[in-house]
């Protein structure tokens, strides 16, 4: 029986989750979803929504979003075609992280997932044109409590690497944190 490999982030409760392959000259089977090894590290195991994001252009940003309280969602994030350079920043007031981010490659070859906890917020900018995104959340959406903060807040440093050349209207006018 295969399992997931759980690495937590430098921000407590935030995983990059690799799929433990079990390969033979078929190619290779692997588990990508268990509640009880989510339950067992700590993690929110109710998925109850699941959304897939495409993007056409190289340099789509999509993000920074949360659910405000009580709606609070945790994420499972993954990259199932092309790649992309994924964020989350801790927005946990109380969090001795708070304001902190951190980011992974997430690409439809690597495997790896993101889990984002609650009071995380979330983006990605797409790598490569005609990229794809599978997202699985705790929650389910809620628009009058849909929130975002700014991919380019001062208050956060994110360092992208690359030009964003695509984003919508509402995520490049998100506010600014306030304390």
């Amino acid at each position: 029986m295969t399992s997931m490999i759980f690495k937590e982030t430098r921000l407590k409760g935030a995983f990059l989750i690799e799929l433990d392959r079990l390969g033979d000259e078929r190619g290779f089977f692997a588990r990508a979803w268990d509640q009880r090894e989510f339950e067992a590290h700590g993690l929110n195991p109710e998925m109850v929504q699941c959304s897939i994001s495409f993007n056409s252009k190289k340099g789509t940003l999509r993000g920074m979003h949360y659910q405000a309280a009580p709606y609070e969602e945790a994420k499972l994030v993954r990259c199932t075609r092309r790649a992309i350079h994924d964020v989350i920043i801790d927005l946990r007031r109380d969090s001795t992280t708070f304001k902190q981010w951190a980011a992974e490659e997430l690409t439809a070859d690597n495997y790896r997932m993101h889990y984002v906890p609650e009071g995380f917020a979330h983006g990605f900018v797409t790598l490569r044109d005609l990229t794809e995104v599978f997202y699985q959340m705790s929650q389910l959406h809620v628009p009058t409590s849909a929130r975002g903060v700014r991919w380019d807040d001062p208050a956060f440093g994110i360092q992208w690497p690359i030009a964003v050349e695509v984003i919508s209207d509402r995520d490049r006018n998100y506010p600014d944190l306030t304390v």
